[in-house]
């Protein structure tokens, strides 16, 4: 059973920097795109950041583009999401979701495992 775990959330100072890890554990027979989510209080779930397969593809929301970065390890089959110059608004859960195939996306829909979340707090 393939499983996804986040790590790497915590509480951080706006301005500072965070990096959020996501292992995929299990057995992947298959090729997958990964993408980060977060959800906030009250609000739904939004999109962050995608990346491909081969990694050559990533995507950003406006929100992302400039501040945050993700990446991966196929060989260690974690997804990581390094945060810099966060502000108080990126202040959420985070989640990180697996889409089967070679690319990833921007609507939840299209993802087929999601992790548990990890906390992100930005203090002012």
């Amino acid at each position: 059973q393939v499983q996804l775990v986040e790590s790497g959330g915590g509480l951080v100072q706006a301005g500072g920097s965070l990096r959020l890890s996501c292992a995929v554990s299990g057995r992947t027979s298959s090729t997958f795109g990964m993408g980060w989510f977060r959800q906030a209080p009250g609000k739904e779930r939004e999109f962050v950041a995608s990346i491909s397969w081969s990694g050559s593809y990533t995507y950003y929301a406006d929100s992302a583009k400039g501040r945050f970065t993700i990446s991966r390890d196929n060989a260690k089959k974690t997804v990581y999401l390094q945060m810099n110059s966060v502000k108080p608004e990126d202040t959420a859960v985070y989640y990180c979701g697996l889409r089967w195939g070679q690319t990833a996306g921007t609507r939840t829909a299209l993802y087929d495992l999601w992790g548990q979340g990890t906390q992100v707090t930005v203090s002012s």
